[in-house]
């Protein structure tokens, strides 16, 4: 099937990009003009010239007046990945409630330039079809909806969640779905379902904080694993951990960490479920990142690698979609009807006219081409962010380079405290995500997590500088 012509300039962007890194086009080199790029590639000269832009935009090209597009010099400097995480010798208790509602608080502040909180901007997500669906349905058949529906959630709903799941490489059927508010409750309903008061549950290392503050809530115990900022948490160790302490379960992202962005490449992954099902030592995951993928194709879940045989699946549509419908779900496989039962306990169901809506949106089959445009967009957010980093943070300074969703994870040196910075910031009307949060046992306090999940503008550009500033100077103190 042909590609449709408006995504084929990211095609070519790619292919440029590509000659570049492999150094058949070298700094200051000038690429072909702009028609003859078109005509060499049978698009028209605006595909060709969106490509160029693009790339301009990444800082791969610099074009110059009445002469064309060349190779950008390389910069200054090229920011190190952040460092992999240690292996923490025992497991610990959590103790972030505190701050994680206090940084929550702030999140939710439109005053402050918002890099604290994941959550997408709505203007990004331009959901507008999606709140006529809702609206519509409210009109048509609000009293049918005004009901409390299945515990498992609507059926039509369900019907296009398993259709969708042969993207990911594993098929499944409406009645493996349930319906949760958000991939949170998802989350809660696995580890309950696994895991009781007291036990020790192994995740990423740094994880997300929401996560931390769950394990908290229902006193579970945690042990970091060690993470690289590429291929993920290390197989190796985890062996060793496990021959070493009972393990209830382990917690980890499917794809595109939060806060790192990082994927296990899939030979990582089978090593790894190859490993939890030898130990009986269930795998729950969280795949909400999924889809915002900016590689060619997307990620296969751990699900879709071992069948679901000992694997409880999390996602939702918070951060491709609709943060505040709070629809997500769960495929619990051999632990399907304990969820269920928990799931009657905590919330007897999920309201129906945001599964409603969100089916209705699903089967008109705009969603892709709602996903295609925020990938791209984040992607270009998280260009933009890492290249203001480079230009203003201290050249110490480490970032993550994420392939997928919409988070920046930076590392300062050991004398760095992103505590201190999270009070300047605020005092300078921002608000950022310190490091802290992001580990049970409070590590990375020279680090902070920023989110590129608003759209870029002059003031979410200040603010980024403005923070490289008062890093500067805390460091220089």
């Amino acid at each position: 099937m042909d590609t449709p012509s408006q995504f084929r300039y990211l095609q070519l962007a790619d292919l440029v990009t590509s000659t570049i890194d492999n150094g058949a086009l070298a700094p200051g080199e000038r690429l072909p003009s702009v028609r003859t790029f078109s005509e060499q590639h049978s698009v028209s000269v605006f595909t060709a010239l969106r490509a160029y832009r693009l790339l301009e935009d990444r800082g791969l090209l610099v074009s110059r007046p009445q002469s064309g597009f060349y190779v950008a010099n390389r910069r200054r400097h090229q920011l190190s990945l952040p460092s992999a995480s240690r292996q923490q010798p025992k497991a610990s208790t959590v103790s972030i409630s505190g701050a994680v509602a206090g940084l929550l608080e702030h999140a939710s502040n439109p005053a402050l330039v918002p890099l604290g909180c994941t959550v997408p901007d709505a203007t990004l997500l331009q959901s507008k079809r999606l709140d006529l669906a809702l609206a519509r349905a409210a009109r048509k058949h609000g009293d049918r909806y005004n009901i409390y529906c299945a515990p498992q959630g609507d059926l039509g709903l369900r019907q296009e969640i398993a259709k969708r799941s042969i993207r990911m490489g594993h098929a499944i059927a409406p009645d493996d779905v349930l319906v949760t508010s958000g991939c949170t409750e998802a989350l809660l309903l696995a580890l309950t379902t696994v895991a009781n008061r007291g036990d020790t549950v192994a995740v990423e290392s740094p994880t997300y904080f929401g996560l931390l503050h769950t394990l908290e809530m229902l006193g579970l115990k945690v042990i970091e694993l060690p993470t690289d900022p590429i291929n993920g948490v290390d197989v190796e160790v985890l062996s060793g951990l496990l021959d070493a302490q009972p393990v209830a379960a382990c917690v980890l992202s499917s794809s595109f960490s939060n806060p790192l962005g990082c994927a296990m490449p899939e030979s990582h992954k089978r090593a790894l479920l190859s490993l939890l099902a030898q130990r009986s030592v269930p795998l729950i995951e969280d795949d909400v990142y999924g889809d915002i993928y900016f590689g060619r194709e997307r990620p296969k879940p751990f699900i879709s690698l071992d069948g679901g045989h000992n694997t409880i699946y999390c996602s939702s549509f918070s951060k491709s979609l609709a943060p505040g419908y709070r629809v997500g779900w769960i495929v619990a496989g051999r632990f399907g009807q304990r969820v269920l039962e928990r799931k009657l306990a905590f919330s007897l169901c999920s309201p129906v006219l945001p599964q409603v809506a969100l089916a209705e949106f699903l089967a008109s089959g705009l969603y892709d081409s709602h996903l295609r445009r925020i990938r791209h967009t984040f992607h270009e957010n998280l260009a933009r962010m890492t290249r203001v980093i480079e230009d203003s943070f201290p050249p110490a300074t480490k970032v993550s380079r994420p392939a997928g969703g919409f988070a920046l994870w930076l590392e300062l040196p050991r004398a760095f405290d992103s505590r201190v910075l999270f009070d300047e910031a605020l005092d300078n009307g921002i608000c950022i995500a310190p490091g802290d949060v992001f580990s049970a046992s409070r590590h990375f306090r020279n680090c902070l997590r920023l989110s590129a999940a608003s759209e870029w503008s002059e003031r979410i550009e200040r603010g980024v500088r403005r923070l490289g500033q008062l890093a500067k100077a805390q460091l220089a103190r």
